[in-house]
């Protein structure tokens, strides 16, 4: 995105005095330069979650985060599963083990906004997931293999 001064809109806005503290605060915990690029974050992020929302065939690439108890092997049996049967979606997973018998799993996912919840509300469905959350965005990753068009011609021989 370009910040040059042509290619900006300013907007004004009022906030109740609490929650404008408390924008400053995370302005300044995160290190950034202004609000400005706080509050453009943030909305970079619901406009992504509205999209997912409201254009359910529009594809979105993203992460989903589970948190789930052990379970004995059971769940992250279901997890692979489920995953298995979204393989298209579903580009790449890591698990780590957490204390108390908890594991945390992070999935990158990348398809239409409609299948995406779908893996998600399977994944939630498993007994034993505690926590499940899919941040997306609508950058998406370049095609992972590019299909070379075979001529019939050339098939046949």
């Amino acid at each position: 995105m370009s910040t040059e001064p042509s290619r900006l809109a300013r907007l004004s806005m009022s906030l109740p005095a609490e929650l404008f503290r408390q924008l400053d605060v995370m302005v300044e915990e995160r290190g950034l330069p202004s609000r400005s690029q706080l509050i453009a974050e943030l909305i970079r992020h619901a406009l992504a979650e509205h999209e997912a929302l409201t254009r359910p065939e529009d594809m979105l690439a993203g992460t989903i985060t589970i948190v789930y108890a052990g379970g004995g092997g059971r769940v992250r049996q279901q997890l692979a599963e489920t995953q298995t049967a979204y393989l298209k979606e579903v580009i790449s997973s890591q698990h780590v083990f957490l204390e108390q018998d908890q594991s945390l799993e992070v999935l990158l996912v990348q398809g239409p906004a409609v299948r995406l919840k779908q893996l998600c509300d399977a994944l939630r469905a498993i007994r034993g997931v505690k926590q499940l959350q899919l941040v997306s965005t609508t950058a998406l990753l370049p095609p992972l293999h590019e299909q070379d068009v075979v001529p019939a011609s050339e098939a046949a021989a």
